[in-house]
């Protein structure tokens, strides 16, 4: 299917008589448009237990709290000797390592330990192994730190609960799972956590033209927008369940949504232009549009429609991207990204502002997304920015929210994340 112009120059005139369209109208605010696709998603799904190793890139389902205390005993935060009272310090045979359970330490004693091991009732501080000073026979041991003679009494001891008791709240529902939040878990004790369950994606990439392999090349072109979108979607939060080619035609366009048993349906191409079939093919199967067109460049012809429920009752959504790649990139990050975050319960970030390091060319009536790179101590644009162009996009740190007119050098802007992971 050809792709569609980013300017939307040349597109075919809305039909009045569509249910899901109605007639033609302007375009939505950029930021109208991001809300709409937070809020039509409606409540996050629901939560489902999974093993930590399995929990990463989820949102919690519930707040994270302290299942012990942190350490959940005194612990020794240097090798050296755990001593107690003031020294010199007669030491006792052995020593304590991680994961002994030491006998009591007598006034006026001292014992090996090492780092991480439990320190013993009785003991009131821990001495350095750089700092201590074992006599020939090794009957006494001596601070030879410089200071007073002993440590001061909790010196290199990480007491309990010192990170948090238990009980504590660690963090809040809504946060993305990581790699140092399971860690954060499994020191807090968990084995499960309560997870919003991803959202199921299928991307259908619409047109004849598409190559899945090989050379472009007499009026063919390498699909690249199934490569490029499905690992965007999973870092995410997504669960790409499908990719598929779906050539020209009415009939099998229809059938694909119809029959797609994902969340959220995610179409490449076809959404303005003279094969516009997804308009009529949203129509045949009685979806409802919440967003057709938005003012940004480029990708201004994407869409937003709430399909007709799952056999099982689930809502299901479809998102709409223009066929060329970066103006399929503005949309997915316009309408995919906050629908497929809030679908998985991911709580809203914080917008990432920096300065323009550069003048940052606008359009003269609607937001663009812009590719830039860190420059010093702002953000610069990239060259090879047009809306069928992947170089520039290559190369950037994020999209730049350009507000109509453009910045100059020195003024703030809001910075998308690029593509990942």
């Amino acid at each position: 299917m050809a792709a569609a112009p980013a300017s939307g120059t040349g597109s075919a005139p809305r039909r009045s008589g569509h249910a899901c369209g109605g007639a033609a109208g302007a375009a939505m605010d950029w930021e109208r448009a991001r809300s709409t696709a937070r809020d039509g998603a409606g409540a996050p799904l629901p939560a489902v237990a999974r093993p930590l190793a399995d929990a990463l890139g989820h949102a919690l389902a519930a707040p994270l709290t302290a299942l012990a205390d942190l350490p959940s005993f005194d612990t020794s935060a240097m090798d050296g000797w755990a001593v107690a009272g003031p020294g010199p310090w007669r030491l006792r045979g052995g020593g304590i390592l991680a994961g002994d359970r030491p006998e009591p330490l007598a006034y006026g004693t001292a014992v090996p330990i090492a780092t991480g091991a439990p320190v013993p009732a009785g003991a009131s501080a821990v001495l350095r192994r750089e700092h201590g000073e074992a006599g020939e026979s090794g009957g006494l041991l001596s601070d030879r730190s410089g200071g007073t003679g002993s440590p001061v009494p909790g010196r290199d001891v990480r007491p309990r609960g010192q990170e948090c008791r238990a009980g504590d709240a660690l963090l809040p529902a809504g946060t993305t799972v990581t790699a140092g939040v399971l860690g954060l878990a499994a020191a807090a004790g968990y084995d499960r956590l309560a997870v919003h369950r991803r959202p199921r994606v299928e991307l259908l990439l619409l047109g004849d033209e598409l190559l899945e392999s090989g050379t472009p090349g007499d009026g063919r072109v390498r699909d690249a927008l199934g490569p490029l979108l499905a690992p965007w979607l999973r870092a995410v939060g997504a669960e790409v369940v499908g990719r598929r080619a779906v050539p020209d035609g009415l009939g099998l366009l229809r059938a694909a949504v119809r029959d797609s048993a994902a969340d959220v349906v995610i179409t490449t191409g076809g959404t303005a232009g003279p094969v516009d079939f997804l308009h009529d093919a949203l129509d045949g199967v009685g979806a409802r549009l919440l967003v057709d067109g938005v003012a940004v460049r480029p990708g201004h012809p994407m869409l937003l429609a709430e399909l007709p429920p799952a056999a099982d009752g689930r809502a299901r959504r479809l998102v709409g991207l223009p066929g060329n790649p970066l103006a399929a990139v503005a949309g997915t990050a316009t309408l995919a990204v906050p629908l497929l975050r809030r679908l998985g319960g991911h709580a809203d970030a914080p917008p990432l502002r920096t300065v323009c390091a550069a003048p940052l060319p606008g359009h003269a009536r609607d937001t663009r997304l812009l590719p830039v790179r860190r420059a010093g101590d702002g953000v610069v644009p990239l060259p090879f920015d047009g809306p069928a162009m992947l170089r520039g996009l290559a190369c950037a740190d994020g999209l730049a929210v350009v507000p109509p007119g453009g910045t100059d050098t020195g003024a703030a802007v809001e910075v998308l994340a690029a593509p990942g992971p």
